[in-house]
């Protein structure tokens, strides 16, 4: 039987990353012989979708089992399609988690363990490119009316709509 175990490192005492779809690397077990393969997993900068796509490589790979920290709803939906089976929350070792599977001490999970986009940081959405997340003050302070030694500007009150000719009713 083949088991896939998203993990760190490229042998049986490689400790099992947490994160299914955006793993450093997949270590392919066949419990027969205990002969294994190393994979560097090539969704890890997808930008969504890694789930998905790390579970089609498995499949394509003839996995049956699946051996990870954390795996999210796509990435289950996916691999339960493909006929594998997912053991979700494990820690520890690859080989720690092949004889423990061997022994009946792992049960398959049908639903996700995390929510969407986990792997990216736990938060969809956070604008990390170019930008790093920031407005066009690029992080800095906001303006406080101070232009330079001595030269404090006073505040100004602000307009009312009513006098504000360029307030239009909607």
């Amino acid at each position: 039987m083949k088991v896939a175990i998203s993990t760190s490192g490229r042998d049986l005492d490689a400790r099992i990353d947490p994160r299914f779809g955006r793993c450093a690397l997949f270590i392919i077990v066949d419990t027969g012989d205990m002969t294994f393969e190393v994979f560097d997993n090539e969704s890890i900068t997808l930008g969504g979708g890694a789930g998905i796509q790390a579970a089609q490589f498995l499949a394509s790979k003839g996995a049956q089992v699946v051996i990870t920290g954390n795996v999210g709803p796509n990435a289950v939906r996916t691999l339960s399609a493909a006929g594998i089976d997912v053991i979700a929350g494990q820690t520890g070792t690859v080989k720690q988690a092949i004889d423990d599977y061997g022994k009946g001490k792992l049960n398959s999970a049908s639903e996700a363990n995390v929510s969407d986009y986990y792997g990216m940081g736990g938060r969809a959405g956070m604008g990390r490119g170019a930008g790093m997340g920031r407005g066009m003050g690029g992080g800095r302070r906001r303006a406080t009316g101070v232009r330079g030694p001595g030269n404090i500007s006073q505040p100004v009150a602000p307009s009312s709509p009513s006098s504000d000719s360029s307030t239009k009713e909607q």
